[in-house]
């Protein structure tokens, strides 16, 4: 694929993922939460699960190891994470959430540790506790502050820890199954789970006042917000690669913030901005191989592109 094709792939992913936040909080004001999500992966479910029928030759899961990855994944990734994501944000600001939501690439490498046995070095370390400075600059936790907007913060937190665990037991199962099936699977299935959940916590359908502004929320969560973001991510994913497609996390805020103000009058705090600043320091000393790597890639193509417009110019 192409740069271009790269680039369109990573704004779709970033968009779609950053103005969900705020379709979410819209949502909220008339959706019970964990319904609000169980509806969301109804839809992306239906969309995805149709499109790899089409697309995929092997589109169900057959073995094992799949089952344990779709499992793994509706659990974590989908199920819980959504749940107190969706909670959370009834007490929290859609930026400030998305802020919180960008630690799981500056978590996942403890998981790892634990469930793979992946080696942790120093350095890493000090970039997860960078990570974790940001999350408290971002919550000031004290006696005092111990509120709703922490606890929304303290759910959005526990949501990010939940799919990154639920991503390193997913990279553990090893399923053979497209990564793309695989999370359509995964969809349905957790969406049966939040269904379950939802009735279990007393919310119900009744409840809610079905007008225009309800239909557009739900319907944009789950179409581009959902079946869209994910499709786009997991394509950057095999396109471009991991390291580059975590960036997008960091894309997300700045799309959520920018929208929840120009849609929602939501201000986004100075220390918001700074616990997110420290946040992807913690991100760049996690991944500094990798994104040396990256950084000498592109000095290289800028470099042959220049001696190349030269010798154009020269001729």
């Amino acid at each position: 694929m192409s740069s271009r094709g790269t680039l369109t792939l990573f704004g779709a992913a970033s968009v779609c993922l950053g103005t969900s936040f705020v379709a979410i909080k819209a949502g909220l004001a008339t959706v019970p939460p964990v319904l609000f999500a169980a509806f969301r992966f109804d839809v992306a479910a239906v969309l995805l699960l149709a499109f790899v029928a089409v697309a995929y030759d092997s589109w169900l899961p057959r073995t094992r190891s799949d089952v344990v990855g779709v499992v793994a994944s509706a659990v974590f990734v989908v199920g819980v994470n959504n749940a107190l994501l969706f909670v959370g944000q009834q007490y929290t600001a859609s930026g400030a959430a998305a802020v919180m939501y960008s630690l799981m690439p500056v978590v996942s490498p403890v998981f790892a540790y634990l469930a793979l046995g992946d080696r942790v070095a120093r350095w890493d370390v000090a970039g997860i506790l960078l990570g974790l400075v940001g999350v408290v600059v971002i919550v000031q936790p004290s006696p005092d502050q111990l509120g709703s907007g922490t606890f929304g913060q303290s759910l959005v937190l526990l949501a990010a820890l939940s799919v990154s665990l639920g991503s390193v037991l997913l990279q553990r199962a090893r399923p053979q199954l497209a990564t793309l099936p695989l999370s359509a699977w995964a969809m349905l299935v957790g969406a049966v789970g939040l269904h379950v959940a939802s009735l279990v916590v007393g919310e119900s359908v009744a409840t809610i006042p079905w007008t225009a502004e309800t239909i557009v929320a739900v319907g944009y969560v789950g179409v581009p917000g959902t079946a869209v973001a994910y499709g786009a991510y997991f394509l950057l994913i095999a396109e471009a690669g991991p390291v580059r497609a975590n960036l997008v996390s960091y894309a997300v805020p700045a799309v959520a913030s920018v929208t929840a103000w120009l849609l929602l009058g939501e201000q986004l705090a100075a220390t918001t901005l700074v616990g997110f600043g420290v946040i992807l320091v913690g991100f760049a000393v996690l991944q500094r191989r990798q994104l040396r790597t990256e950084i000498d890639r592109l000095v290289a193509t800028v470099e042959r592109d220049a001696r190349r417009f030269d010798a154009d110019r020269d001729d």
